[in-house]
């Protein structure tokens, strides 16, 4: 299985990062993508590169929560370099939020555009955040359409209109904990939605899946969004872990 996006980095796992990592490889997990953040989360994730070479891959692009008035240009001269200097296995996170601060919405987006562009440019998928934005996103996906242009919708948690919205447009759906929750929504149309089009994540720490939600989530309980999986499509798991990672390595730069 490949987890398509996990925060290893992340504060919350310093006192047991490798054993959090061992968890996931002993039940399946060979491959872990890691989203970048902002600069300061560059050197974690690189050095985590170093130690795992075969299993651990980053991405590179400015979240649009940190998007600041004071930093962000200068944030986003860093990506470039980043992205000039070596390879990744996508542009992201990237994208708009409008939950937690609408005041930089414009700054938000012309980062946004800026981001897709360089993965164009790069021919690199993006990895979009969209939390409370996805009519802005796709406003922005569809002036910018190309056939370079693809990626994944990290953390789908919309309706069934913009799933099949996102995958007219060349994007896969990145699922994950959500699936589990009674009050997630997703599992009651996900299976008109094709499993050629989903890939596994688990956004750890964040949105653990049932039975461990409200607690650190980690890469291995990516098995139990698989399993859910499982229910919606009436598949076998092996089937699931056959699509999903194909699926993964045919959208991702691994």
């Amino acid at each position: 299985m490949i987890d398509t996006h996990t925060h290893l980095y992340a504060e919350e796992f310093h006192l047991d990062r490798s054993l959090v990592i061992q968890r996931a490889i002993d039940v399946g997990v060979s491959v872990f993508c890691m989203p970048a953040i902002d600069s300061r989360t560059h050197e974690k994730m690189f050095q985590l590169e170093k130690e795992y070479p075969k299993n651990i891959f980053s991405m590179m692009g400015l979240h649009p929560c940190y998007v600041k008035p004071d930093t962000w240009e200068q944030e986003l001269d860093i990506v470039k370099k980043q992205i000039e200097h070596r390879d990744f296995c996508a542009m992201g996170e990237i994208g708009i939020d409008l939950y937690r601060d609408t005041s930089t919405f414009e700054l938000q987006k012309k980062a946004f555009e800026l981001q897709v562009d360089w993965a164009k440019e790069k021919d690199l998928p993006v990895v979009i955040h969209s939390r409370e934005s996805f009519d802005e996103v796709f406003q922005v996906l569809e002036k910018k359409k190309h056939p370079k242009l693809r990626g994944i919708f990290h953390c789908f948690s919309g309706d069934l209109m913009q799933g099949k919205r996102a995958v007219d447009l060349g994007f896969l759906l990145g699922i994950g904990g959500v699936v589990t929750f009674k009050n997630g929504r997703i599992d009651r149309f996900l299976k008109e939605i094709a499993i050629e089009n989903i890939v596994l994540e688990t956004d750890a720490p964040y949105l653990a899946p049932v039975p461990y939600r409200g607690k650190r989530n980690e890469s291995a309980y990516l098995r139990l969004v698989a399993e859910k999986l499982r229910d919606i499509y009436s598949l076998d798991f092996s089937e699931i872990n056959r699509i999903t990672t194909h699926n993964a390595k045919r959208i991702l730069s691994l």
